[in-house]
């Protein structure tokens, strides 16, 4: 099973302003005195060995996640993904790379909750406008057709819902119940946030990966404790809402719908599960702080383990790719 990340942020985009470009260029080239580089390749090989922080970039678009479907028996390819963000204009343009302009492919795609952050990206997903696509929509909010027509047509966007080429159908889930879509066992769960929000478990080949953004988790229920380490259980991956620190979380943005990076640690080391990547990056937090936060993280699952064995803590960022 491999994951594909194409946006990683809470709440809304963001991007590298020039400062902070200059700000990394500059830290590159005091890390890089006295190298000389005769090629490219070797100015590269020297640049992944930077700091995350100066070197590369979380980046910026908001949430879009990836799960790579079965391997394709024709020409017809299936995609798997999780919401809509920002980061969905990304995916489609590598569709487009990949299979050119024809439209001989089915989306399946999970929204875990209407808020604009997570299906801002879909009047500008350019599968959607070619005919012969297909597009499926699953969720268990009643409203989810109904949102995302609103946010095409006047006079929000240029584009009404009606000249979409691609077939689109809205199908409901049921909290609770497994279906098999698209060679997966997915289970929807429902999560606190306003609104409402549902997480997602995916199933296939003995593999297993937990999608749960947008989820606020109180401390004085054990009752839901309990329930959320059950949908991690043994999992070989859970993408967490970890975009508050824990003392925002049970202080000043309390009742906000987020969580924090040591509920994550905490709830996936009682559930057994395997690796705890951090997502739905706070927008106000530079690289430099969320390389800082993920560190924190780890240094928090080491103390906190006991004998159990190591929770795998990873920072997700655009463009990152994890094979389970």
């Amino acid at each position: 099973m491999k994951i594909r990340f194409w946006g990683t942020r809470g709440s809304l985009p963001v991007a590298l302003t020039a400062p902070q470009v200059l700000q990394k260029i500059a830290k590159a080239l005091v890390a890089a005195s006295g190298q000389r580089f005769e090629t490219t390749e070797q100015a590269l090989s020297f640049a992944r060995e930077l700091p995350f922080d100066v070197g590369q970039t979380f980046g910026g678009h908001s949430s879009c996640v990836e799960l790579e479907a079965a391997p394709p028996t024709g020409p017809h390819h299936d995609y798997v993904l999780c919401d809509l963000g920002s980061g969905l204009r990304t995916f489609g343009s590598s569709v487009l790379a990949r299979h050119g302009a024809r439209g001989t492919n089915t989306f399946h795609i999970f929204i875990s909750h209407v808020h604009w952050d997570h299906i801002m990206g879909f009047p500008l997903f350019a599968p959607a406008y070619m005919a012969g696509n297909r597009i499926c929509l699953y969720g268990c909010h009643a409203e989810l057709e109904a949102a995302l027509r609103r946010q095409h047509g006047a006079p929000s966007f240029p584009v009404d819902f009606s000249q979409l080429g691609a077939t689109m159908e809205f199908i409901p889930l049921t909290p609770g119940e497994t279906r098999e879509i698209a060679g997966y066992a997915v289970t929807p769960k429902l999560q606190l946030h306003a609104g409402d929000s549902y997480g997602y478990r995916f199933e296939r080949g003995g593999k297993s990966f937990v999608y749960s953004t947008d989820s606020e988790h109180k401390l004085e229920r054990p009752e839901d404790r309990d329930g959320f380490a059950q949908f991690f259980r043994g999992a070989d991956a859970v993408c967490f809402d970890a975009m508050y620190s824990f003392a925002e979380a049970i202080s000043v943005k309390e009742d906000w719908g987020h969580s924090s990076n040591v509920m994550g640690v905490e709830l996936c080391q009682q559930a057994g599960a395997k690796r705890l990547i951090l997502f739905h990056h706070e927008p106000i937090h530079d690289d430099s702080r969320l390389v800082a936060i993920h560190g924190e993280t780890k240094r928090f699952e080491a103390l906190t383990r006991g004998d159990n064995p190591a929770l795998e803590v990873i920072s997700a960022y655009d463009g990152m790719e994890l094979d389970l």
